[in-house]
């Protein structure tokens, strides 16, 4: 099969959940999915191997044949290979990870970075480049909370 082929093939099989209902890629438009967030892809044929190129930006899991949950893990672009039982592939595209934006303020203090998350209070969050002194404190906070819901 010619490459531009299987590159049209790979956009048309994937479809994406997003909470507003599913929307089909564009050819040629990479899969977005925000930091510390996950995200549903829906196949059109059963997926049997699935590949992250950089599993240290976002990592992929079958939830069954044609159902695959995304996870966005650091900022950045990888490529998603789908490929079935016979090693077809199904999809071969690019995942971009990116910051949240609803919602979330960035508060620079001199050369310190913070993020909060309000909705409808502001309350403390982790993002890759925020201060490390502010990022220990947030996960300290959340230890604790998780500790205490024990």
């Amino acid at each position: 099969m010619p490459l531009r082929y299987l590159a049209a093939l790979a956009f048309t099989a994937l479809t994406l959940a997003a909470p507003a209902g599913p929307a089909i890629a564009q050819e040629g438009a990479p899969i977005s999915v925000n930091a510390n967030m996950a995200r549903i892809l829906r196949l059109s044929a059963p997926a049997a191997t699935v590949v992250i190129g950089n599993p240290g930006i976002a990592d992929v899991t079958i939830q069954d044949p044609q159902t695959l949950i995304l996870t966005g893990k650091n900022y950045g672009r990888t490529n998603l290979i789908v490929m079935d039982a016979a090693g077809t592939p199904i999809a071969d595209t690019i995942v971009e990870v990116v910051q949240l934006q609803a919602g979330t303020m960035t508060v620079y203090q001199g050369m310190e970075r913070t993020t909060v998350v309000c909705a409808p209070t502001c309350q403390p969050t982790v993002m890759l480049g925020d201060a490390p002194s502010y990022t220990s404190n947030a996960i300290a906070s959340s230890r604790l909370i998780g500790d205490l819901a024990q």
